[in-house]
């Protein structure tokens, strides 16, 4: 079953220090704490390494974040997995579920979310699949 969910979400992000190896890189590490609002109610935390360049607009993340709650009613928890690059402002985006790592009423649970940002707002679009119950 194709579906999708919409809302806002709060995100605090926690600056972390960075192994020894990855110190003089460049690199930034940060600890991810989000509340989901909307079709998606939930909470997620994650860790993500991050880069800025000296070009304006320029950047990338990975990250992995665990999300717990409900989707359109059905309680459970899975992993998003991130890698998202900004190129001199235009946004590629690659945010998708882990696989088999829905629990609960969100076993076999597959997907992708996309970001949007406006004026300072963050909010989501997650296109999903889930097994009838």
């Amino acid at each position: 079953m194709n579906l999708s969910a919409r809302g806002p979400f709060d995100l605090k992000l926690d600056p972390q220090p960075l192994s020894s190896i990855a110190e003089n890189t460049g690199l930034g590490r940060m600890t991810l704490d989000k509340q989901f609002h909307g079709d998606l109610n939930a909470t997620s935390q994650g860790e993500m390494l991050a880069f800025r360049s000296s070009v304006q607009g320029s950047a990338g993340y990975v990250a992995m974040e665990t999300v717990s709650g409900t989707l359109n009613g059905r309680r459970g928890s899975f992993v998003f997995q991130h890698s998202s690059t900004m190129n001199r402002g235009v946004s590629g985006q690659s945010i998708t579920v882990v696989p088999d790592s829905g629990s609960e009423e969100l076993s076999g649970l597959s997907g992708s979310m996309i970001i949007t940002i406006t004026d300072g707002q963050h909010s989501y679009q997650f296109d999903y699949t889930l097994p009838e119950l």
